[in-house]
């Protein structure tokens, strides 16, 4: 904010660290920023209507700070959230604020360092008085793209929370996508961690540019200078950690009725990774992998980068329609082309794939699914068989890729009319007198399936709260 030529005050409760960002802002051009030494004399340093972004582990520690803060501060002014917070913990803090006439905002961050100094995605949700009273802030401050800036109303409290923590569960998505690749890619090709680097950066200068594609080839490039003998990727434990969003992601797919395949997986595939000591065991007695057969090099690598394109359309898809979901449900009339927009720049998930979801959702703004875009649609359909040629290679080579596999099995299962739900449905009603649908007439039905089935009564009061 002080590069942008904003007068900026901070304040911690360790002075030290106060005391540092001041000297580094004098170091950087003498920036206008200034330091506070406890929360009255922060508060009393700042103008009115107060604007006061908090940045804390979520929490316990967020509600200690907003208590801290609020007792100085005065009816109109805002406090902003911009940790990763879950959204119904954003809400309730609104509601205890509202009586003191304080306005919260739950505005997710994304970017990590590097966004931090040059900009990252900013997703706000809150009272729009209160949004209108930082946007000249947030606009100047966030990433920059060719039509404006990484930021925007999302809508009311909790719908930037929301977007934010989806966003986390796109990401968790398109890692695992692409660490399926590069499994593949060291298993099946051989390839070294210098010419896999090699391809990722000519993939980022296609359809497949993207933050977590050039970072990738960067990651496969850098050696050890701790041992000096090889690559440092070979040295890291293969056991990812989280923070929950990933989680809080797939709760509320479920929550609110949506696939989210391919970020399950990714959740799952996180989860299997913990247990290393469990896999470590298992490996020596679950070996039933059999001989991988002689591939063509070319083949995998053109059919690997198709599959990676349409799973993360897929993975999008998901994201969104969950987003959606919960704004039609809360009533926050979140614009999805606006997502995507403010996705474009400074975030973890930044790709050049999202300028094409942006022109689809903004030509359609009652598109039910990212995969019936025609454009996507045809993209997806192109792209299906060597999809298919490099799911069915890596699982019949015991390579496991759930993220790829799960985003086609979502693909197949949105295109088919027709889906052996029906048969599901009748062993519902065989065991619990479910009811079911017909397909010639209107109604709901129960059959008496043996002569043990007795006759249910009313089926309307059998389903009752059924969704």
């Amino acid at each position: 904010m002080a590069s942008h030529g904003f007068k900026v005050c901070v304040g911690n409760r360790t002075v030290s660290k106060v005391d540092l960002t001041v000297q580094r802002a004098k170091n950087e051009g003498d920036l206008p920023l200034v330091g506070a030494s406890d929360v009255k004399e922060f508060v009393s340093k700042l103008s009115k209507p107060r604007k006061i972004v908090i940045l804390v582990m979520a929490g316990k520690p967020v509600d200690d700070t907003i208590a801290n803060i609020s007792e100085h501060l005065d009816k109109g002014d805002v406090i902003i959230d911009g940790g990763n917070e879950w959204y119904p913990n954003s809400i309730r803090r609104a509601a205890e604020l509202e009586p003191k006439g304080i306005m919260f905002v739950g505005m997710g961050i994304s970017g990590g360092e590097e966004g931090a100094r040059n900009g990252p995605s900013l997703m706000p949700g809150g009272p729009k008085e209160a949004y209108d009273l930082i946007e000249p802030i947030i606009t100047k401050c966030a990433a920059q793209v060719s039509d404006g800036s990484c930021t925007g109303y999302l809508g009311p409290i909790g719908a930037g929370n929301y977007v934010k923590m989806v966003h986390n569960g796109i990401e968790y998505g398109d890692m695992q996508l692409i660490a399926e690749v590069y499994d593949v890619l060291k298993k099946l090709t051989g390839m070294s961690n210098g010419e896999m680097s090699t391809l990722f950066n000519e993939w980022n200068k296609g359809d497949l540019n993207s933050y977590l594609i050039e970072i990738t080839a960067t990651i496969l490039a850098k050696k050890d200078d701790l041992t000096g003998v090889g690559d440092v990727v070979d040295y890291v434990l293969d056991k990812t950690g989280m923070k929950g969003t990933g989680r809080w992601t797939v709760q509320e797919a479920a929550e609110q009725s949506v696939a989210a395949p391919t970020i399950a997986a990714a959740l799952d595939a996180r989860y299997i990774s913990g247990r290393k000591d469990e896999r470590v065991k298992a490996a020596k007695v679950l070996n039933a992998v059999p001989d991988l057969t002689s591939v063509d090099k070319e083949q995998i690598i053109d059919d690997l980068r198709a599959a990676l394109y349409a799973c993360k359309v897929c993975s999008y898809a998901q994201g969104m329609n969950i987003i959606q979901a919960a704004s039609d449900k809360k009533g926050w009339d979140v614009d999805l082309s606006l997502c995507a927009q403010l996705w474009k720049g400074g975030c973890i998930i930044r790709a050049e794939l999202l300028q094409k979801i942006q022109d689809a959702l903004a030509s359609d703004s009652s598109l039910k699914n990212l995969m019936v875009d025609p454009g996507f649609a045809n993209e997806l359909n192109v792209r299906s068989l060597p999809w298919r040629r490099i799911v069915s290679l890596a699982i019949a080579s015991g390579i496991p890729c759930p993220a790829m596999s799960a985003s086609l099995c979502y693909f197949d299962s949105y295109r088919r009319e027709s889906l052996p739900a029906n048969l599901v449905q009748a062993q519902r009603d065989f065991f619990g007198g479910h009811t079911y649908e017909r397909t010639d007439r209107e109604g709901k039905f129960h059959t008496a399936w043996t002569d043990a089935h007795k006759d249910i009564g009313n089926v309307n009061d059998r389903v009752a709260g059924e969704t």
